[in-house]
């Protein structure tokens, strides 16, 4: 089964069917045993047949942009007194630099001052294919690369570096992902360096969207919404969660896009993240759909909860519940408003209800941030008073789950716009027409 955390690592690198390929799934992969395999369009479900690619309308974050946002990394590093920042591997390198590197135990990193020109750290077997990708990146032409051999010392070119550019005693920034070993790497061999969070910046730049960051999230929130329907129409009592999951992804290929798909069914969707059991699924009993795609690096996050026939009363009545819940937070949310108040308003509903206290059924946080990690800066959560901003992005996703029975969770994309919120897709309508309205 993928998990959300597994896909947002992992997508585009085999998990799903890759952006704008022919292949699709054969139906015996698709309705009976097997995996997913090249087969004509003509095999699939119809509703999945029927979607056409929309991988022309995703635009590429172009090198201008890329320069733009070093500029307001150079304002946040001032701001908060960071001399210098050090990148490695991950998507900060990708926001800025539009490099993409594989972790591992050699250190390739980016060091960006606040005044000055940025130099990177490579491994001299590694330097041409550095070379590439650094030609497509802001740093095209200026790029001053410090290679370093095997049998060498990756922390002592940093070092050198930072002491060339009159930083050697200065704050260096490191990045929130970079593993220790390299940091503490870098503080041995520069031993007056004051080595701080660069989050204030990293964090400072990602979690405000730009206009055509809200656009490609938009367009990842429309593709989910719409391959989720189409495997929907398709789906049968008696199918299993995995052929669930191929038909969603069949539906993402068809669509351009790469992504993914976590399901639960009955009384696994009482677990938020789910369960390895695997489950079969069944008339009257609660299905629980969550995860999405990439767009140009940009995610969307959606979780529809629906019943195939006909549900109890109790699952109309939490349905209804956490529907409200939903928008209550949305409602709350606004720039100004303190994260922490979004989380309050949901969790009131589903108190006042009767499912409190606490986290008692409702046991999560009502959002997280999203970009271009799943998650990411700043979390809708108790205790969190960081105010909102206009082009923050969050998921609206509280739930109520009944152990040993069912759980109910609905999750959308939204917005924080001037002076309000927008949910992506619109609300799910109820458990026998959840994409209604969508």
């Amino acid at each position: 089964m993928s998990s959300r955390r597994r896909f947002l690592r992992h997508a585009g690198g085999g998990l799903a069917l890759a952006a704008g390929a022919s292949t699709a799934v054969p139906s015996d992969a698709l309705l009976g045993q097997g995996s997913v395999a090249a087969a004509s369009s003509a095999s699939l479900p119809a509703s999945i047949r029927a979607l056409k690619s929309m991988k022309d309308l995703a635009k590429p974050i172009s090198t201008e942009e890329r320069r733009a946002r070093i500029e307001e990394a150079h304002r946040l590093m001032a701001e908060n007194r960071i001399d210098s920042l050090m990148l490695m591997s991950g998507t900060s390198l990708v926001y800025f630099a539009n490099i993409r590197w594989w972790g591992g135990e050699r250190l390739f990193a980016l060091i960006l001052p606040a005044k000055g020109q940025p130099f990177f750290v490579c491994p001299a077997f590694e330097r041409v294919r550095a070379e590439e990708q650094i030609a497509q990146s802001p740093f095209a032409g200026i790029a001053d690369v410090r290679i370093w051999e095997e049998d060498g010392s990756p922390y002592s070119r940093i070092a050198e570096g930072l002491r060339e550019r009159g930083l050697a005693g200065g704050r260096l920034g490191m990045e929130e992902t970079v593993h220790y070993v390299f940091s503490e790497g870098v503080s041995k061999a520069g031993p007056a360096l004051n080595i701080v969070s660069g989050t204030p910046v990293t964090a400072g730049c990602r979690m405000r969207k730009s206009r055509h960051e809200i656009e490609l999230m938009r367009l990842a929130a429309r593709v989910t919404i719409t391959a989720y329907e189409a495997a929907w129409r398709a789906l049968e009592p008696g199918m299993t969660q995995q052929q669930l999951q191929r038909l969603i992804e069949a539906a993402y290929s068809q669509l351009g896009f790469p992504g993914g798909v976590s399901v639960n069914v009955g009384r696994y969707s009482a677990l938020p993240h789910g369960s390895v059991e695997p489950q079969t699924i069944h008339e009257g009993e609660v299905v629980m759909i969550d995860d999405g795609c990439l767009v140009e690096g940009y995610t969307s996050d959606i979780t529809r909860t629906f019943v195939l026939g006909k549900p109890t009363d109790k699952m109309r009545q939490v349905f209804d519940i956490v529907r409200r819940a939903q928008k209550a937070a949305l409602d709350a949310t606004r720039p100004g408003v303190e994260a922490q108040a979004v989380d309050a308003a949901a969790r009131k509903v589903i108190t006042d209800a009767g499912f409190g206290p606490g986290y008692k059924f409702f046991t999560h946080r009502v959002g997280h941030g999203m970009g271009m990690d799943g998650h990411e800066w700043p979390y809708l959560v108790r205790g969190n008073t960081l105010k909102l901003e206009p082009n923050m992005m969050f998921s609206d996703e509280p739930g109520i789950y009944i152990r040993g029975e069912f759980g109910v969770r609905l999750e959308d994309d939204m917005h924080v716009t001037e002076n309000a919120a927008e949910l992506f897709t619109g609300q799910s309508a109820s458990l026998e027409e959840p994409f209604a309205g969508c």
